[in-house]
């Protein structure tokens, strides 16, 4: 479990390093380019009910620490729908990634002929 560290709040943020990783990207950009804007999740089930929100502005701290000591495999799908959500009036909704578990799809397989053109192609080194 990551923690996000928001100005001189007394009440560290508890979020998952891989929705973390994917948020701090987002709220990074946002940042970097002078935009405030605001960060809204439901609260995790060891909580209480309900939904919290926070204004985030460039002038005031903010601190992403993780638990595991690698960076995971980012989801640009992912990162776009924050991103998407960022560029909003409602502001950054932390919403679930979404993994795409649809079949990839294949060419079906065609049959092989490869006896004729094996003789040809061995037939043509033995003349050389």
């Amino acid at each position: 479990m990551g923690t996000l560290y928001y100005g001189d709040s007394q009440t560290p943020i508890g979020i998952e390093d891989r929705t973390l990783a994917h948020l701090k990207i987002v709220l990074v950009t946002k940042l970097r380019r002078g935009e405030s804007f605001t960060l809204s999740w439901r609260h995790s089930d060891d909580e209480a009910r309900g939904r919290s929100t926070i204004w985030l502005h460039p002038t005031i701290p903010l601190r992403f620490v993780f638990d595991e000591p690698e960076r995971p495999e980012l989801n640009a799908k992912w990162i776009n729908e924050l991103m998407r959500s960022a560029n909003s009036t409602g502001g950054v909704q932390l919403i679930p990634e979404q993994l795409d578990t649809s079949p990839i799809a294949t060419l079906p397989e065609q049959p092989v002929s490869v006896g004729a053109d094996v003789q040809e192609v061995a037939g043509s080194k033995r003349k050389e």
